[in-house]
């Protein structure tokens, strides 16, 4: 007979999981691992609340495993360290994303892209290597290998922080690869979510001219005006879209709703990018003959390896960009999650979970 979650470690652990495709989160015992050789155990502080939490509770994807804790933009202390733990100590502020685990011999492992390895081992709805599941960071402690966990820099506010563990990663990592980086190019950045609000932080980082692409009129003011964009294209707009062709230099596509792409693509100059980062449930239609026409690219990222993650923290530490977020008890998590998927936040729902999580 299989053991209950809470039979399956010695180290009890308390969270929220949601327990059927209603996606309504209550609370949950379970149990972690002991702190292996290798591991390290977090007391977690603060987890954020990304929209593929949304569609994992709610099993939009199809492949939830119920019950399931979600988070992965955890920042937590260190209580304990393993014997062969050299990275961190008691006390340590850490970071852990979207992945635990990974085979750390295959090709993407051996190149720092531990995200790609066909192994991989998600921070939750996933199984572990003793074949138990993983539970996320809506919860008080976690067990993570020394590997996974990221230095969290001491100037970095944890709760406005931990939203780059997600959103930080999936928006830098396209564009250190994809060559988005060269000061004064002109990125596009086509929603204005939990995503796009940290592209534009971060493009204008780099140095580049940053427009915003959005469908809502009224979030220019917001985009110009507080993040600091340099411009706001209203892609609803027939007659402004029309001005923008052959414009810019890439595009980051954060969209997680179906949307057209060739608009977009018409908004790249030869040679230009068009890299998606959102997940669509269906698939988006591609034409191909404005690719070929004007040379352009479409292409796709997904977060980074654990060597970029902590590259990216410590940019956004030494650049001073933070996520713009609505702290939030464990108890209202239920009403976050019918706001997000509303769209209504803005941008990056987090939870207070040290000061909130109660059994």
């Amino acid at each position: 007979m299989a053991k209950s979650p809470e039979e399956e470690h010695p180290q009890k652990a308390f969270g929220w999981a949601a327990k059927d495709s209603s996606g309504l989160l209550s609370p949950f015992h379970f149990s972690r691992r002991e702190t292996g050789d290798g591991d390290v155990t977090i007391k977690i502080l603060y987890c954020g609340v990304c929209h593929s939490d949304l569609h994992n509770v709610k099993n939009e994807w199809g492949f939830t495993m119920y019950p399931v804790v979600p988070g992965h933009e955890i920042v937590g202390t260190v209580t304990k360290t393993g014997k062969n733990v050299k990275k961190f100590k008691v006390g340590d502020r850490v970071g852990v994303g979207v992945l635990v685990d990974s085979c750390k011999r295959c090709e993407s492992c051996q190149q720092d892209l531990e995200n790609y390895c066909p192994q991989m081992i998600l921070t939750y709805n996933s199984y572990s290597q003793d074949g138990t599941k993983t539970y996320g960071g809506y919860s008080d402690i976690v067990v993570v290998d020394e590997h996974y966990v990221l230095r969290f820099p001491e100037n970095l506010p944890p709760a406005a922080g931990a939203p780059l563990l997600c959103a930080g990663i999936t928006v830098y990592s396209p564009m250190k690869y994809y060559g988005m980086t060269e000061p004064g190019k002109h990125l596009g950045v086509a929603g204005l979510g939990g995503l796009g609000h940290v592209a534009v932080k971060i493009g204008k980082a780099f140095g580049l001219k940053v427009t915003v692409i959005s469908t809502s009129p009224k979030k220019e003011e917001e985009a110009v005006n507080r993040l600091g964009a340099d411009s706001f294209l209203v892609s609803s707009d027939p007659a402004k879209m029309k001005a923008a062709i052959n414009t810019m230099d890439y595009i980051i596509d954060t969209v997680s709703a179906v949307h057209p792409l060739a608009p977009l693509i018409s908004l790249l100059k030869l040679n230009g990018k068009l890299i998606t980062v959102g997940l669509p449930e269906k698939p988006l239609e591609l034409p191909i003959f404005p690719l070929v026409l004007g040379r352009k690219l479409v292409g796709g990222s997904d977060v980074g390896g654990i060597k970029e993650t902590q590259e990216m923290l410590d940019f956004c530490a030494k650049h001073g960009i933070t996520a713009d977020i609505e702290l939030i008890k464990m108890g209202d998590i239920n009403t976050a999650m019918e706001r997000l998927a509303k769209s209504d936040v803005k941008y990056r729902f987090v939870i207070d979970v040290a000061n909130s999580l109660s059994q």
